[in-house]
Protein backbone atom coordinates (compact mmCIF):
# COMPACT_ATOMS: atom_id res chain seq x y z
CA UNK A 1 0.00 0.00 0.00
CA UNK A 2 1.77 3.55 -0.89
CA UNK A 3 1.25 5.84 1.72
CA UNK A 4 3.15 8.67 0.45
CA UNK A 5 1.72 11.88 0.63
CA UNK A 6 2.38 14.97 -1.26
CA UNK A 7 4.47 16.82 0.83
CA UNK A 8 7.21 16.49 3.88
CA UNK A 9 5.68 15.91 6.77
CA UNK A 10 6.97 16.35 9.95
CA UNK A 11 3.64 16.85 11.86
CA UNK A 12 2.54 13.53 10.88
CA UNK A 13 5.78 11.39 12.28
CA UNK A 14 5.02 8.99 15.06
CA UNK A 15 1.43 8.35 13.93
CA UNK A 16 0.78 5.30 11.75
CA UNK A 17 -0.23 7.06 8.26
CA UNK A 18 -3.99 6.32 8.72
CA UNK A 19 -4.40 7.71 11.67
CA UNK A 20 -3.47 10.72 10.66
CA UNK A 21 -5.87 11.10 7.87
CA UNK A 22 -8.74 9.95 9.98
CA UNK A 23 -7.49 12.60 12.06
CA UNK A 24 -7.43 15.51 9.82
CA UNK A 25 -10.47 14.26 8.23
CA UNK A 26 -12.81 14.27 10.85
CA UNK A 27 -11.18 17.37 12.25
CA UNK A 28 -11.71 19.40 9.25
CA UNK A 29 -14.57 22.21 8.33
CA UNK A 30 -15.86 20.26 5.44
CA UNK A 31 -16.46 17.26 7.19
CA UNK A 32 -17.89 19.13 10.57
CA UNK A 33 -20.82 20.76 7.95
CA UNK A 34 -21.98 17.71 6.52
CA UNK A 35 -23.94 17.82 9.68
CA UNK A 36 -26.07 20.71 7.86
CA UNK A 37 -26.26 19.38 4.56
CA UNK A 38 -29.11 17.46 2.66
CA UNK A 39 -29.25 13.42 1.71
CA UNK A 40 -32.33 13.39 0.83
CA UNK A 41 -34.27 15.45 2.92
CA UNK A 42 -33.50 18.92 3.27
CA UNK A 43 -31.54 19.08 6.34
CA UNK A 44 -32.75 21.58 8.42
CA UNK A 45 -36.29 20.48 8.20
CA UNK A 46 -36.50 17.49 10.66
CA UNK A 47 -34.15 16.11 13.33
CA UNK A 48 -35.07 12.26 12.53
CA UNK A 49 -33.56 12.18 8.66
CA UNK A 50 -30.17 11.62 7.82
CA UNK A 51 -27.98 14.31 6.39
CA UNK A 52 -24.90 14.03 4.76
CA UNK A 53 -22.81 13.47 7.85
CA UNK A 54 -25.08 10.85 9.35
CA UNK A 55 -25.14 9.15 5.76
CA UNK A 56 -21.20 9.43 5.73
CA UNK A 57 -20.65 7.73 9.30
CA UNK A 58 -22.77 4.96 8.02
CA UNK A 59 -20.96 4.21 4.91
CA UNK A 60 -17.75 4.32 7.36
CA UNK A 61 -19.53 1.54 9.75
CA UNK A 62 -19.99 -0.74 6.76
CA UNK A 63 -16.93 -0.42 4.74
CA UNK A 64 -15.20 -1.29 7.83
CA UNK A 65 -17.61 -4.28 7.86
CA UNK A 66 -17.61 -5.20 5.16
CA UNK A 67 -13.51 -5.07 4.11
CA UNK A 68 -12.67 -6.62 7.57
CA UNK A 69 -15.01 -9.71 6.05
CA UNK A 70 -12.93 -10.00 3.31
CA UNK A 71 -9.51 -9.84 4.68
CA UNK A 72 -8.91 -6.14 4.00
CA UNK A 73 -7.24 -3.18 5.29
CA UNK A 74 -10.77 -1.57 7.11
CA UNK A 75 -8.69 1.33 8.45
CA UNK A 76 -8.28 2.19 4.81
CA UNK A 77 -11.99 1.62 4.06
CA UNK A 78 -13.18 3.57 6.99
CA UNK A 79 -10.63 6.71 6.23
CA UNK A 80 -11.57 6.81 2.54
CA UNK A 81 -15.45 6.66 3.60
CA UNK A 82 -14.90 9.38 5.91
CA UNK A 83 -13.82 11.79 3.03
CA UNK A 84 -15.87 10.75 0.33
CA UNK A 85 -18.72 12.86 0.38
CA UNK A 86 -16.97 16.26 1.71
CA UNK A 87 -17.71 17.91 -1.58
CA UNK A 88 -20.90 18.06 -1.50
CA UNK A 89 -22.33 21.46 -1.76
CA UNK A 90 -25.77 22.27 -0.12
CA UNK A 91 -29.12 20.75 -0.66
CA UNK A 92 -27.76 17.05 -2.18
CA UNK A 93 -27.62 16.26 -5.54
CA UNK A 94 -30.55 18.85 -6.31
CA UNK A 95 -27.36 21.54 -5.51
CA UNK A 96 -24.89 19.84 -7.47
CA UNK A 97 -27.15 20.06 -10.20
CA UNK A 98 -27.61 23.58 -10.05
CA UNK A 99 -23.85 24.35 -9.41
CA UNK A 100 -22.71 22.18 -12.40
CA UNK A 101 -25.17 24.10 -15.00
CA UNK A 102 -23.99 27.95 -13.45
CA UNK A 103 -20.31 26.43 -14.11
CA UNK A 104 -21.37 24.87 -17.59
CA UNK A 105 -19.06 27.44 -19.32
CA UNK A 106 -16.44 27.62 -16.64
CA UNK A 107 -15.21 24.17 -16.05
CA UNK A 108 -18.59 22.24 -14.82
CA UNK A 109 -18.89 21.18 -11.39
CA UNK A 110 -19.01 17.62 -9.90
CA UNK A 111 -19.02 16.85 -5.97
CA UNK A 112 -16.01 14.36 -6.10
CA UNK A 113 -13.82 16.34 -7.92
CA UNK A 114 -14.34 18.56 -5.40
CA UNK A 115 -13.43 16.27 -2.49
CA UNK A 116 -10.13 16.34 -3.89
CA UNK A 117 -9.92 20.00 -4.38
CA UNK A 118 -11.00 19.99 -0.42
CA UNK A 119 -8.43 17.36 0.74
CA UNK A 120 -5.76 18.56 -1.83
CA UNK A 121 -6.21 22.49 -1.75
CA UNK A 122 -8.91 24.15 0.01
CA UNK A 123 -8.92 23.12 3.64
CA UNK A 124 -5.43 24.94 5.21
CA UNK A 125 -5.38 24.21 8.66
CA UNK A 126 -1.38 23.47 8.72
CA UNK A 127 0.96 26.33 7.22
CA UNK A 128 2.94 23.80 5.93
CA UNK A 129 1.45 22.87 2.78
CA UNK A 130 -2.21 23.38 0.98
CA UNK A 131 -4.91 20.78 1.55
CA UNK A 132 -4.82 18.27 4.33
CA UNK A 133 -2.10 16.29 2.79
CA UNK A 134 -3.48 12.67 3.01
CA UNK A 135 -1.85 9.67 1.76
CA UNK A 136 -1.75 8.62 -1.85
CA UNK A 137 -3.70 5.45 -1.91
CA UNK A 138 -6.50 7.62 0.35
CA UNK A 139 -6.56 10.21 -2.65
CA UNK A 140 -6.46 7.40 -5.27
CA UNK A 141 -9.76 5.94 -4.09
CA UNK A 142 -11.54 9.07 -3.96
CA UNK A 143 -10.06 10.44 -7.44
CA UNK A 144 -11.84 6.48 -7.98
CA UNK A 145 -15.02 6.67 -6.52
CA UNK A 146 -17.76 5.47 -8.54
CA UNK A 147 -21.69 4.94 -7.93
CA UNK A 148 -24.75 5.90 -10.05
CA UNK A 149 -24.33 9.17 -8.70
CA UNK A 150 -20.62 9.57 -8.43
CA UNK A 151 -18.65 9.46 -11.59
CA UNK A 152 -14.94 9.72 -11.38
CA UNK A 153 -13.52 13.11 -12.98
CA UNK A 154 -10.20 13.80 -14.69
CA UNK A 155 -7.45 13.40 -11.88
CA UNK A 156 -3.57 13.08 -12.07
CA UNK A 157 -4.35 9.88 -10.22
CA UNK A 158 -6.34 8.47 -12.17
CA UNK A 159 -4.69 5.97 -14.26
CA UNK A 160 -6.96 3.35 -16.18
CA UNK A 161 -7.22 0.88 -13.54
CA UNK A 162 -9.60 0.36 -10.99
CA UNK A 163 -9.18 1.54 -7.76
CA UNK A 164 -7.98 -0.82 -4.57
CA UNK A 165 -9.73 -2.94 -3.55
CA UNK A 166 -10.93 -1.07 -0.23
CA UNK A 167 -11.79 2.16 -2.54
CA UNK A 168 -14.37 -0.56 -4.09
CA UNK A 169 -15.64 -1.42 -0.82
CA UNK A 170 -15.93 2.01 -0.01
CA UNK A 171 -17.95 2.37 -3.48
CA UNK A 172 -20.37 -0.27 -2.27
CA UNK A 173 -21.37 0.43 0.84
CA UNK A 174 -21.91 3.64 -0.18
CA UNK A 175 -24.45 2.26 -2.72
CA UNK A 176 -26.03 0.12 -0.07
CA UNK A 177 -26.28 2.56 2.64
CA UNK A 178 -28.26 5.28 0.70
CA UNK A 179 -30.59 2.70 -1.09
CA UNK A 180 -31.43 1.25 2.64
CA UNK A 181 -31.39 4.23 4.66
CA UNK A 182 -33.55 6.42 1.65
CA UNK A 183 -35.89 3.87 2.00
CA UNK A 184 -35.81 3.78 5.36
CA UNK A 185 -36.39 7.65 5.73
CA UNK A 186 -38.94 7.39 2.63
CA UNK A 187 -41.30 5.25 4.77
CA UNK A 188 -40.86 7.02 8.12
CA UNK A 189 -41.66 10.42 5.77
CA UNK A 190 -44.34 8.63 4.41
CA UNK A 191 -44.01 9.34 1.08
CA UNK A 192 -43.33 5.80 0.12
CA UNK A 193 -46.33 3.30 0.35
CA UNK A 194 -45.58 0.19 2.23
CA UNK A 195 -48.02 -2.17 0.37
CA UNK A 196 -45.75 -1.53 -2.58
CA UNK A 197 -42.55 -2.93 -0.62
CA UNK A 198 -43.04 -6.61 -1.86
CA UNK A 199 -42.86 -5.75 -5.28
CA UNK A 200 -39.12 -5.95 -4.59
CA UNK A 201 -37.53 -8.85 -4.71
CA UNK A 202 -35.02 -7.76 -1.71
CA UNK A 203 -37.68 -6.85 0.75
CA UNK A 204 -39.71 -10.13 -0.17
CA UNK A 205 -36.52 -12.12 0.72
CA UNK A 206 -35.72 -10.53 3.81
CA UNK A 207 -38.98 -9.02 5.65
CA UNK A 208 -40.32 -11.56 8.07
CA UNK A 209 -43.35 -9.77 9.89
CA UNK A 210 -46.69 -9.90 9.58
CA UNK A 211 -49.03 -7.04 6.64
CA UNK A 212 -47.02 -4.12 6.49
CA UNK A 213 -50.22 -2.14 6.43
CA UNK A 214 -50.11 -1.23 10.17
CA UNK A 215 -47.58 1.95 10.30
CA UNK A 216 -46.72 0.34 13.44
CA UNK A 217 -46.08 -2.89 12.85
CA UNK A 218 -43.73 -1.82 10.29
CA UNK A 219 -41.57 0.63 12.08
CA UNK A 220 -40.58 -2.50 14.37
CA UNK A 221 -40.22 -4.78 11.56
CA UNK A 222 -37.97 -2.00 9.10
CA UNK A 223 -34.56 -2.20 11.14
CA UNK A 224 -34.21 -5.92 11.64
CA UNK A 225 -35.72 -6.41 7.78
CA UNK A 226 -33.01 -3.45 6.49
CA UNK A 227 -29.97 -5.42 8.97
CA UNK A 228 -31.30 -8.97 7.37
CA UNK A 229 -30.41 -7.14 3.59
CA UNK A 230 -26.97 -6.09 4.65
CA UNK A 231 -26.45 -9.84 6.39
CA UNK A 232 -27.67 -11.10 3.22
CA UNK A 233 -24.95 -8.93 1.18
CA UNK A 234 -22.12 -9.59 3.59
CA UNK A 235 -23.04 -13.89 2.57
CA UNK A 236 -23.20 -13.01 -0.76
CA UNK A 237 -19.86 -11.12 -1.28
CA UNK A 238 -18.18 -13.63 0.80
CA UNK A 239 -19.75 -16.84 -1.22
CA UNK A 240 -18.47 -14.71 -4.44
CA UNK A 241 -14.92 -14.24 -3.20
CA UNK A 242 -14.83 -17.68 -2.03
CA UNK A 243 -13.04 -18.39 -4.72
CA UNK A 244 -9.96 -16.42 -4.01
CA UNK A 245 -7.46 -15.90 -0.98
CA UNK A 246 -7.85 -12.36 0.73
CA UNK A 247 -4.53 -11.36 -0.45
CA UNK A 248 -6.06 -11.62 -3.99
CA UNK A 249 -9.57 -9.93 -2.96
CA UNK A 250 -7.29 -7.23 -1.53
CA UNK A 251 -4.36 -6.71 -4.06
CA UNK A 252 -4.53 -2.93 -4.76
CA UNK A 253 -4.02 -1.29 -7.69
CA UNK A 254 -0.95 1.02 -6.66
CA UNK A 255 0.86 -2.69 -6.89
CA UNK A 256 2.56 -4.11 -9.78
CA UNK A 257 0.49 -6.80 -10.61
CA UNK A 258 -2.62 -5.00 -9.79
CA UNK A 259 -5.49 -6.54 -11.33
CA UNK A 260 -7.05 -5.38 -14.02
CA UNK A 261 -10.80 -5.55 -13.38
CA UNK A 262 -12.57 -4.82 -9.78
CA UNK A 263 -12.24 -7.65 -7.24
CA UNK A 264 -15.02 -6.53 -5.01
CA UNK A 265 -18.29 -7.28 -6.88
CA UNK A 266 -21.66 -8.82 -5.75
CA UNK A 267 -23.29 -11.79 -7.56
CA UNK A 268 -25.21 -10.97 -10.35
CA UNK A 269 -28.54 -11.76 -9.18
CA UNK A 270 -27.73 -9.57 -6.02
CA UNK A 271 -26.52 -7.16 -7.68
CA UNK A 272 -29.87 -7.24 -10.01
CA UNK A 273 -32.46 -7.18 -6.87
CA UNK A 274 -30.02 -3.78 -5.63
CA UNK A 275 -31.04 -2.13 -8.96
CA UNK A 276 -34.46 -2.56 -8.86
CA UNK A 277 -34.08 -0.85 -5.52
CA UNK A 278 -32.66 1.89 -6.75
CA UNK A 279 -34.99 1.79 -9.72
CA UNK A 280 -38.05 1.71 -7.28
CA UNK A 281 -36.72 4.65 -5.25
CA UNK A 282 -35.73 6.27 -8.31
CA UNK A 283 -39.55 6.33 -9.17
CA UNK A 284 -41.41 6.60 -5.63
CA UNK A 285 -38.94 8.17 -3.79
CA UNK A 286 -36.38 10.86 -5.39
CA UNK A 287 -39.46 11.64 -8.14
CA UNK A 288 -42.12 12.33 -5.23
CA UNK A 289 -43.98 15.74 -6.38
CA UNK A 290 -42.92 17.34 -2.84
CA UNK A 291 -39.01 16.21 -3.26
CA UNK A 292 -39.21 17.19 -6.67
CA UNK A 293 -40.87 20.90 -5.71
CA UNK A 294 -38.22 21.27 -2.91
CA UNK A 295 -35.69 20.08 -5.35
CA UNK A 296 -36.35 22.76 -7.77
CA UNK A 297 -36.59 25.51 -4.87
CA UNK A 298 -33.41 24.39 -3.93
CA UNK A 299 -31.82 25.02 -7.64
CA UNK A 300 -33.00 28.16 -7.38
CA UNK A 301 -31.68 29.45 -4.31
CA UNK A 302 -28.27 28.44 -4.86
CA UNK A 303 -28.10 29.34 -8.21
CA UNK A 304 -29.15 32.91 -7.10
CA UNK A 305 -26.94 33.10 -4.34
CA UNK A 306 -23.79 31.78 -7.23
CA UNK A 307 -24.41 34.55 -9.74
CA UNK A 308 -25.30 37.20 -7.22
CA UNK A 309 -21.52 36.48 -5.53
CA UNK A 310 -20.22 36.29 -9.18
CA UNK A 311 -21.09 39.60 -10.24
CA UNK A 312 -20.10 41.16 -6.44
CA UNK A 313 -17.05 39.28 -5.77
CA UNK A 314 -16.36 41.79 -2.83
CA UNK A 315 -19.30 40.21 -0.67
CA UNK A 316 -16.70 37.09 -0.85
CA UNK A 317 -14.83 36.69 2.34
CA UNK A 318 -11.58 37.90 2.25
CA UNK A 319 -9.69 34.89 1.82
CA UNK A 320 -11.99 33.80 -1.37
CA UNK A 321 -10.90 37.34 -2.69
CA UNK A 322 -7.96 36.89 -2.66
CA UNK A 323 -7.80 33.74 -5.02
CA UNK A 324 -10.16 35.64 -7.68
CA UNK A 325 -7.45 36.62 -9.98
CA UNK A 326 -5.41 33.11 -9.53
CA UNK A 327 -8.15 30.96 -10.32
CA UNK A 328 -11.03 33.26 -11.37
CA UNK A 329 -14.17 34.36 -9.81
CA UNK A 330 -16.66 31.70 -10.94
CA UNK A 331 -14.45 28.61 -9.69
CA UNK A 332 -13.76 30.74 -6.53
CA UNK A 333 -17.57 31.24 -6.06
CA UNK A 334 -18.76 27.46 -6.37
CA UNK A 335 -16.17 26.70 -4.10
CA UNK A 336 -17.43 28.61 -1.78
CA UNK A 337 -20.95 27.92 -2.38
CA UNK A 338 -20.33 24.56 -2.27
CA UNK A 339 -18.96 24.57 1.42
CA UNK A 340 -21.84 25.91 2.62
CA UNK A 341 -24.83 24.04 4.97
CA UNK A 342 -28.32 23.77 3.56
CA UNK A 343 -29.06 26.99 6.54
CA UNK A 344 -26.47 28.86 6.01
CA UNK A 345 -27.23 29.14 1.88
CA UNK A 346 -30.88 29.92 2.79
CA UNK A 347 -29.70 33.06 4.92
CA UNK A 348 -27.08 33.90 2.25
CA UNK A 349 -29.75 33.67 -0.18
CA UNK A 350 -32.44 36.21 2.20
CA UNK A 351 -29.52 38.87 2.55
CA UNK A 352 -28.21 38.81 -0.94
CA UNK A 353 -31.38 38.41 -2.91
CA UNK A 354 -34.55 39.29 -0.49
Amino acid sequence: MDVARSHPDALASGLPPLVVDRQRIVHSAAFRRLQQKTQVFVAPESDHFRTRLTHTLEVAHLARTLAGLLGLNAELAEVVALAHDLGHPPFGHAGEAALNDCMKDHGGFEHNRQTLRIVEELEHPYPEFHGLNLTRVVRECLAKHHTQYDRPGTHPLQDGRPPPAEGQVVDLADRLTYALHDLQDGLYAELLDPGTLNTLALWRQAYAGPDTSDPDVLRRQLRPTLDRIEQRVFADLATVAAGGSPAEVGRSSTSPDAPQAPTVRLSDALDAELRELDAFLFTNLYRHPMLVAADEQARRVLSDVLRALVASPSLLPARFQKRVADQGVHRVVADYVAGMTDRFCLEEHAKLCG
